[in-house]
């Protein structure tokens, strides 16, 4: 069964998941390609199906990979339950190349799709109203990344299944 909640301050040991092409048993913060969501670090999400669409997104192997993650309540950690408009500054200026200093942070994804209603947004096409009545009726999504050292220090590998 797959879980669509956001990860409770209280809760421990959750299992997170992270589609590639390779097992990741020693996940690493890679600086490189296209700026993401919310920056360089390890991207994880707690739906199943989800990682199984990024898994799916590589060539040659589709491996999905999963991980307890035991939250460490002294780590900067930023939070978005949902899109809102602190969300959509944040992801554009990830996207832009600006650097945050959080270790962890987690909400929601600008899928292909968002992303193509948030560079509309940014390029001055579509009106802020106009983003939020398109981003609306889109299903869940959910990522969570470590951005520092520290950070993947919370998260073991448990194992790899292959697509």
């Amino acid at each position: 069964t797959e879980r669509h909640h956001l990860i409770c301050e209280g809760e421990k040991h959750m299992i997170l998941y992270h589609g590639s092409n390779v097992i990741v048993q020693e996940p690493q913060i890679l600086e490189n390609g296209f700026y993401k969501d919310f920056g360089y670090g390890f991207y994880c999400t707690i739906l199943e199906k989800q990682a199984k669409r990024w898994a799916l997104t590589k060539r040659r192997k589709h491996i999905v990979n999963f991980y307890e993650y035991s939250p460490d309540k002294s780590l900067n950690i930023k939070k978005f339950s949902e899109m809102t408009e602190e969300w959509l500054q944040f992801v554009v200026n990830c996207r832009l190349g600006l650097k945050h200093d959080y270790d962890v942070v987690e909400g929601p994804m600008a899928d292909d799709t968002i992303w193509d209603y948030v560079e509309d947004y940014m390029a001055e096409r579509i009106s802020k109203e106009a983003f939020w009545e398109l981003v609306k009726f889109k299903y869940p999504t959910h990522q969570i990344v470590f951005c520092t050292e520290k950070a993947l220090q919370t998260i073991k590998f448990e194992g790899s299944y292959s697509l």
